[in-house]
């Protein structure tokens, strides 16, 4: 453990994630690099940077790839509005399955992810969004309603586990000058995920004005599903992975079920300011079954629906890029970006959502719900309005989660209570998208949906405001990262200095 003698380390720099590994120099100042040598060797292609394997890039790399093939067509799927079928309540009843068991599983799931590993806790996630989806396949065949509710809660206990795991790479990962960067990275990744997906449904479905999609559509789902749950197996485990500057991942080298239970309700003691974010992380996922069911299912045919989909899912890439290149900002104290995010968030949150009233005051759930209602094509005059308010919706949600994960990874460096607020993050937020998946099922006025996500979110900033201006601040040293595990600071601390790197590259 560090005594009060010792100097704090310097962060990395912003230029570190860009920098090639060095291979021996870890081993020299007498860290262990348990990975094989050619882990941490860079590569070039002609003009092409390949980063090492085992560095942070490369595994962010990786991840995001696992959760473009499996969250990113669930994504897609969810996109359409009610699981791509004609009426949304099979899905709501999957749906509330899934979050129910999601904010169950997710809220612990930082004990599942320390304890077993990254490896295995990705892929158990993603079998789940395979299942997922072949139950609305056999769905489409047979209408049996149990099947999706079924997949639905074993859903919920798969991607608990895979998001818990990958806020804790996204978050622990990259030094404290990239994280915003990192974050835009996975997410922008992420999100073409969806974009393919939704383009599947939109190449399927463009000649059609039905209310559901066919066969082909689950099952392109499926096969990319199964191969993101395959790719999980070539990440490397966390303590393989090296920064640019020598630096390891803080976690703990022996982890035991009972350690991280007890570390579990350590990281609420010691870290309690967190319970400022939980009202944020509640309204994460609240307003998506209002922009998919009542907004995107209700007043679109499918192959609209689609088109919707991938403007939605670009505009949040164009989102992700925004806010994680701008939080950055290397010329701006970390503490006065955290502040600056949190405004223009408010700014945002007023101005969409308030284009979004204008909107929800043109039509209600009995309309739309009459055996003869016509429902709005691409083709159809004043289509433009509503298309530009839904991609402002796909913007502003990139916007809220990277602000989310980069306000988390402001407040530590340690990968193992990055793992717990990953899970308090996806369980609080699966709750509420639980909570507001059972109203929408229970049919209550579209008006009224819309309100509590105007509401929740524009409150839960003004939750949030003490812990942006009190906690957030410039750096977080190494000493008190370490505080939480049992390594020592030789064992994590960077080992170069940019001029030896420099040299080496």
């Amino acid at each position: 453990m560090a005594t009060t003698n010792e100097k704090p380390v310097p962060s990395a720099t912003a230029a570190d994630a860009d920098l090639p590994l060095p291979v021996h120099d870890a081993g020299e100042a007498g860290q262990s690099l348990t990975g094989k040598p050619w882990m941490y060797r860079s590569r070039r292609l002609g003009p092409l940077y390949i980063p090492a394997y085992a560095s942070p890039p490369f595994q962010l790399g990786l991840v995001a790839i696992v959760c473009f093939l499996c969250p990113g067509m669930f994504n897609a799927l969810a996109g359409l509005g009610g699981g791509g079928q004609l009426d949304a309540t099979t899905a709501n009843n999957a749906n509330v399955a899934l979050y129910s068991t999601f904010s169950v599983v997710g809220f612990f799931a930082g004990t599942f992810a320390n304890r077993m590993g990254i490896k295995l806790t990705l892929s158990l996630g993603g079998i789940g969004y395979f299942i997922y989806i072949a139950s609305f396949l056999s769905y489409n065949r047979n209408e049996n309603g149990g099947f999706p509710i079924f997949a639905g809660a074993l859903l919920g206990v798969c991607a608990g586990l895979l998001w818990c795991a990958q806020g804790a790479i996204m978050m622990s990962y990259p030094p404290e000058a990239s994280k915003g960067r990192f974050i835009s990275w996975f997410w922008m990744i992420f999100n073409f995920g969806a974009v393919l997906g939704s383009l599947i449904p939109l190449g399927q479905n463009i000649h059609s004005s039905s209310g559901k999609v066919n066969d082909g559509t689950y099952i392109g789902f499926m096969v990319l599903t199964f191969c993101g749950a395959a790719l999980a197996w070539f990440l490397v485990d966390a303590r393989q992975v090296q920064r640019a500057d020598g630096s390891h991942v803080v976690l703990m080298k022996h982890p035991t079920w009972q350690s991280e239970l007890l570390g579990l309700l350590e990281t609420l003691k010691t870290d309690s300011w967190v319970v400022f974010l939980f009202p944020m992380f509640l309204a994460s996922n609240w307003f998506y079954t209002y922009q998919f069911n009542d907004v995107n299912l209700a007043r679109f045919n499918v192959r609209t629906r689609a088109l919707n989909g991938v403007l939605y899912w670009m505009s949040q890439i164009l989102g992700a890029y925004v806010f994680g290149y701008a939080l950055d900002i290397s010329r701006v104290r970390r503490s006065v970006r955290a502040k600056a995010a949190w405004t223009v968030l408010f700014v945002i949150t007023m101005a969409i959502w308030g284009g979004g009233y204008a909107w929800q005051r043109q039509y209600t759930r009995a309309e739309t719900s009459a055996e003869n209602y016509v429902k709005m094509d691409w083709t159809t005059s004043g289509y433009i309005g509503p298309m530009f308010l839904y991609m402002f919706y796909g913007f502003y949600d990139a916007a809220w989660q990277t602000c989310v994960y980069w306000f988390m990874g402001a407040l530590t460096n340690n990968g193992r209570k990055l793992a717990n607020f990953a899970g308090f993050y996806k369980g609080i937020q699966s709750a509420g998208a639980a909570i507001i998946f059972r109203i929408d099922a229970l049919k209550a006025p579209f008006m009224n949906e819309f309100a509590s996500c105007w509401g929740l979110l524009a409150g839960s900033l003004l939750v949030a405001l003490p812990l942006i201006l009190f906690k957030v601040r410039d750096t977080v040293p190494l000493e008190e990262d370490i505080k939480f595990s049992d390594e020592t600071i030789e064992e994590v601390r960077p080992t170069l200095t940019h001029d030896t790197e420099e040299k080496k590259v």
